[in-house]
């Protein structure tokens, strides 16, 4: 894999392996029998990353990614991500950082894979059985096509929001250009550079449910919507390296929306953009700005 491993032996995190094996897991060797491990390969969320030794000694040009024994985060993109078994130990934050994160490291024409558990009797935390330490564990069911089930397993196939064919509907956020650069994307919400930048890296926050009015989107959403929103800048920050932001939303013809379909605009900003940004949002109204 060409990254140093933390042993299991001195790894506080060891409990959040299920266990150590000596063949592929069942998830792995069903992609793999599909022919569904295309060209450049992240397994994400490794553990030990026996999946990823056996792969590449098989042919396949793969890498592997763990937070607690290969925590050299990738710098590439990748046509196709494995991620089997990673959520179920998750709090929901958590997952849902790991959905960007997965949407960040893919290509655009590439695929992801998640496989969760099945066969989980009870949710919650509960004492590991051979570590004695608590461990979180959760059913998981993903918004994504699905490929596979049985019992006790449950394999989800992923692809980039703006890339998954649709039937269209007339509204641009629905039917998000392929071409349009995908900045992240979780289960609800997904984001991109807006088609029309008021400033560079000005980005859009859009949840995938259409609806026009941001008040009537729930509670789930809307705080998908924001989660994301604060990922986003933390991207935006980082490319572009703005010394300020605007936040806005438009709701309703009045407010000066244009498009039926509920997004957030994040526009980064600069030293000298404007001649003076006193009252920022405030302009809305340019007579009332000052006060």
């Amino acid at each position: 894999m060409g990254l140093s491993f933390m042993g299991k032996n001195e790894n506080q995190f060891s409990h959040l392996t299920a266990k150590e094996r000596d063949s592929l897991s069942f998830p792995a060797r069903i992609v793999k029998e599909r022919g569904l491990l295309l060209g450049e390969v992240l397994d994400f969320g490794c553990g030990f990353g026996k999946d990823v030794e056996i792969l590449g000694q098989q042919g396949v040009n793969i890498l592997g990614y763990d937070k607690h024994y290969f925590p050299h985060f990738p710098e590439q993109k990748f046509d196709t991500i494995i991620c089997f078994y990673v959520l179920n130990v998750l709090l929901p934050e958590e997952q849902a950082l790991v959905l960007m994160e997965i949407s960040a490291l893919l290509k655009p024409s590439g695929k992801a894979y998640f496989a969760v558990r099945r066969d989980l009797v009870y949710e919650g935390f509960r004492t590991h059985k051979i570590h004695q330490k608590p461990t979180f564990q959760t059913n998981v069911v993903l918004p994504f096509r699905s490929i596979f089930k049985n019992d006790s397993c449950e394999i989800y196939e992923f692809q980039q929001y703006n890339q998954v064919p649709k039937s269209y509907s007339g509204c641009p956020f629905c039917n998000p250009e392929s071409k349009a650069e995908l900045i992240l994307e979780s289960a609800q919400a997904y984001s991109i550079l807006d088609k029309f930048p008021v400033n560079p890296g000005h980005a859009l926050i859009i949840p995938k449910r259409h609806i026009a009015d941001y008040f009537e989107l729930s509670f789930k959403e809307q705080s998908s919507c924001l989660f994301l929103l604060n990922e986003v800048k933390k991207k935006i920050q980082k490319r572009f390296n703005p010394e300020g932001f605007n936040i806005g939303i438009n709701i309703g013809e009045k407010a000066g929306q244009t498009v039926s379909h509920v997004h957030i605009h994040l526009i980064p900003r600069y030293a000298g953009d404007v001649d003076d940004p006193r009252g920022g949002v405030r302009g809305v109204i340019p007579e009332r700005k000052m006060y």
